[in-house]
């Protein structure tokens, strides 16, 4: 199934059936998806107005980034759900010999950390993300579009919060600790770096629509 290319609908429903995928990790990729679509979409309506046309360059560079940061993210669901699927399977493999069990317990290992891996690329995404959304407001764009870039700052954060949680799950089971503790940091560092950004961006969005 390309999660990508179901309805909005039939995704809902099938985020809302008893499949344990696609889950939060999927939903967290759409919502950074949706970030970076209204970034573009913001772009794209500065572009092309006798107003704005000190900033129609820029947000020509910012159109094409989000849209690509927008179909990474989109890739991203699908690459969620199954390393979750292939933690499941290795959950499902034979432990009634030694060997058996030492095999389960590596596919198991290798299966969490790809997991784990997912939802670090989002991190670094809505992190560029963000960062790109924040120079696209400091820089000048089209303010009728103000209120649909706040909700991109809502929208990368929430999936940026959502894609650390799958993180910090999928590393509570890991047993090497030395990947336990890079992902860690990494995750940390990125949040620090990406949420007070978006807070920022969005309270400025907040002080120009009630300017």
């Amino acid at each position: 199934m390309d999660l990508a290319e179901l309805s909005v609908r039939r995704f809902a429903e099938t985020v809302g059936s008893e499949a344990p995928a696609p889950g939060g990790g999927s939903v967290a990729a759409l919502e950074a998806s949706l970030g970076a679509a209204l970034t573009a979409m913001v772009a794209s309506l500065t572009q092309g107005r006798k107003k704005y046309a000190e900033y129609a360059e820029n947000a020509a560079l910012v159109q094409q980034k989000a849209g690509a940061l927008q179909d990474r993210l989109l890739a991203l669901m699908e690459e969620d759900s199954r390393a979750f699927l292939q933690v499941s399977e290795a959950f499902s493999l034979p432990k009634d010999s030694e060997e058996q069990k030492v095999l389960r317990s590596a596919a198991i290992q290798e299966g969490l950390k790809a997991c784990t891996r997912t939802p670090m690329e989002m991190m670094r995404l809505c992190e560029g993300a963000i960062s790109l959304a924040f120079d696209f407001l400091e820089a000048g764009f089209n303010l009728s579009s103000a209120s649909d870039l706040g909700v991109a700052f809502l929208s990368l954060q929430s999936a940026m919060q959502g894609a650390w949680l799958n993180v910090l799950i999928n590393l509570s089971s890991i047993k090497d600790p030395d990947f336990v503790r890079e992902y860690r940091e990494q995750g940390v560092t990125l949040l620090n770096r990406a949420l007070p950004l978006a807070e920022k961006g969005y309270t400025k969005v907040l002080t120009l629509i009630q300017a």
